[in-house]
């Protein structure tokens, strides 16, 4: 904090840190002691965009097991191509899912994830639907579930707002 903001006379300030050891820590802490006063503290903008694609989702996709939801979030938070559309954070979200429903091997590895954290969430083991097979009895989620579910819910998305 700079000298001039503190509410303690200057020589006391300088009594006391005189007593003190330096530190990394305590400079930063000094210097950004004031950072989240103001008005609003600002969000970053990955942040922002990353909250509103988990808002949509939480929202708008229909997961009745519930691991599809989280799974969709975890994969979209790793997506590098978030960067390119903070903006406009439902383009991110929509090119993503458009992407992973025309190739269907990133829709058998999102598969894959959906069902290690369906596994996970009931303590079982989990059950794979291996590509270009029909389903297991026991596969919850399925190639064509997934594919279905994520269909209905990019047709909830609003217009495309980008030109490219």
């Amino acid at each position: 904090m700079p000298p001039s903001d503190s509410p303690l006379p200057s020589n006391l300030q300088r009594e006391i840190q005189l007593g003190r050891k330096f530190s990394l820590s305590e400079a930063i802490g000094r210097e950004g002691g004031s950072f989240l006063k103001g008005s609003q503290a600002a969000v970053p903008r990955p942040l922002r965009a990353k909250a509103a694609i988990n808002g949509w989702i939480d929202q708008y996709l229909q997961d009745p097991d519930g691991a599809l939801k989280p799974s969709l979030k975890q994969w979209i938070r790793d997506d590098v191509r978030i960067g390119k559309y903070l903006d406009t954070p439902l383009e991110a979200l929509r090119v993503i899912v458009f992407d992973m429903l025309a190739n269907p091997e990133i829709l058998y590895a999102f598969a894959r994830q959906v069902a290690i954290e369906l596994g996970h969430m009931n303590g079982e083991r989990p059950h794979f639907q291996k590509p270009n097979t029909d389903a297991h009895p026991n596969v919850v989620y399925s190639h064509q579930s997934i594919r279905t579910q994520l269909t209905e819910f990019i047709g909830q998305l609003p217009p495309s707002q980008r030109s490219e």
